[in-house]
């Protein structure tokens, strides 16, 4: 166990030591590159906490705590954001200036946010300090305190601050929207609460509650780029020991049902209007994964890859017919669900001109109107796509965390690009066939009197 005078000796002296310290023994910008270059994620399970780690070459070293505990999981609206701003606050051992003090002096980075399934607390450092950064985070997720004092002061004024910013985005509000619709509960809970869902249902109480159940090994991964499997293991060991090995209400293991249907919100800040259906679970999952809906995501796109020119998908072709109409098609990839979502921005005429369109394209899709050539620079760009972002170090901790908090699996970044090698036009025609057969999402946020209803442009809901 690393002392705590130690700890504080390191964190005074953390300027001197970089300046002076003679860099030999350990990796450093100028030194020769560590072998260990792979872009697998080593594995394992240390006390109950999952642990991962690629050991890419470098001097840096980002680590994250993987928590399920999004707002799928959350019995309250609003409680997976708070317990998100609750993060690097007063721990039993450390106050909040004392732990941005220390960071600073270290050179460390600290954030938190949530996504639908995850909460993740991370820190960017420089590697010969992962023991103070495992130490901090060990205590992050098992000794926070939740006071009176900076709920009310706080962390409800950012929460108002950051809320307000939030639902004056139409184009967020309507993504949302669509999930809600899709989902229902579970994944379609909102992303943010409303102020209203704030003051009925978050306080300190209830933070810490949702913590209680959240923050357990059975519900922690711990994840590294830029670190070794057996030093990551043990610092893990060391300094998680206080964290609950399961929590005090397990959280809701019910699997994902898409119900489709459709919703409409007035809204005077703009227009932005979803269609949206059952998309692909993510990688990690397994027999639920099907890599012809990203690509098909990325065949119907609607944003070039290229300045100056439309580029090859058929929704960026369609959009030179709506001027001021922005058109983007997505895939959202969860451990049990996905949605494909074709969202349009701008007038909200040309936003009905220009969905009524796409339900075409998706109908010429699915006749088998499509040249080899486009299925191939689909299939091309969604590899790419798909490796820039697990090769990311945000996007590539997130992955393999929720992977292997979800099925064991990491996030394996050449198998991920395999699996679109497989894909070809006869499964685009039958992708695209399932999902216009089947029930959309629809939601329709703006100026109602003319964005249109689902069945105006061809659509079952």
């Amino acid at each position: 166990m690393i002392s705590r005078s130690a700890i504080g000796r390191n964190a005074q002296l953390a300027l001197r030591r970089q300046c002076c310290a003679k860099p030999t023994g350990r990796r450093g910008l100028a030194a020769a590159a560590s072998p260990s270059t792979s872009t697998r994620y080593e594995n394992e399970d240390v006390a109950g906490v999952k642990v991962a780690t690629r050991d890419v070459a470098g001097p840096t070293t980002k680590l994250a705590v993987v928590v399920k505990a999004g707002t799928r999981y959350e019995p309250l609206p609003g409680l997976a954001f708070g317990l998100e701003r609750f993060a690097f606050k007063n721990t039993e051992k450390r106050s909040s200036l004392r732990i941005t003090r220390e960071s600073e002096l270290l050179g460390g980075q600290l954030k938190a946010y949530h996504t639908r399934e995850s909460l993740v607390i991370e820190a960017k450092f420089l590697q010969q300090d992962l023991p103070y950064f495992a130490e901090l985070l060990g205590e992050v997720v098992s000794q926070t305190k939740y006071t009176t004092h900076e709920y009310k002061e706080e962390i409800m004024e950012t929460m108002a601050l950051r809320l307000h910013d939030k639902h004056a985005d139409v184009s967020r509000v309507a993504l949302d929207s669509a999930h809600h619709v899709a989902f229902h509960r579970g994944l379609g809970s909102a992303l943010y609460p409303t102020s209203a869902d704030v003051g009925r249902y978050v306080n300190e109480e209830t933070i810490a509650a949702y913590a209680s159940d959240a923050y357990a090994k059975s519900n922690i991964a711990v994840v590294a780029n830029g670190a070794s499997q057996a030093e990551l293991s043990k610092w893990v060991g060391q300094f998680f020991t206080s964290v609950r090995a399961s929590p005090q209400t397990p959280l809701s293991t019910k699997a994902t049902t898409y119900y489709g249907g459709e919703e409409r919100l007035a809204h005077g800040a703009g227009n932005s209007y979803v269609v949206a259906f059952p998309g692909s679970s993510s990688f990690t999952s397994g027999a639920s994964y099907k890599p012809e809906i990203s690509v098909l995501a990325t065949l119907l796109g609607g944003q070039s890859t290229i300045k100056w020119s439309p580029g090859f998908s058929l929704l960026s072709k369609a959009a030179l017919s709506f001027p001021g109409t922005n058109i983007a098609t997505s895939h959202f990839a969860y451990s049990d669900a996905g949605l494909l979502t074709i969202q349009f921005t701008g007038d909200a005429v040309g936003i009905r001109d220009a969905s009524a369109e796409a339900i075409k394209t998706l109908k010429a899709i699915a006749s088998g109107s499509i040249s080899k050539e486009d299925v191939t620079k689909a299939v091309a760009l969604t590899k790419y796509n798909a490796l820039e972002a697990a090769e990311s170090l945000d996007t590539g901790l997130v992955l393999t965390g929720a992977g292997i908090l979800h099925s064991g699996k990491p996030f394996q970044i050449e198998e991920v690009g395999k699996s679109f090698d497989s894909v070809t036009a006869d499964k685009l025609k039958s992708a695209a066939k399932a999902l216009l057969d089947g029930k959309s999402a629809v939601s329709a946020v703006g100026d109602l009197h003319v964005l249109p209803y689902a069945a105006e442009i061809g659509l079952n809901v």
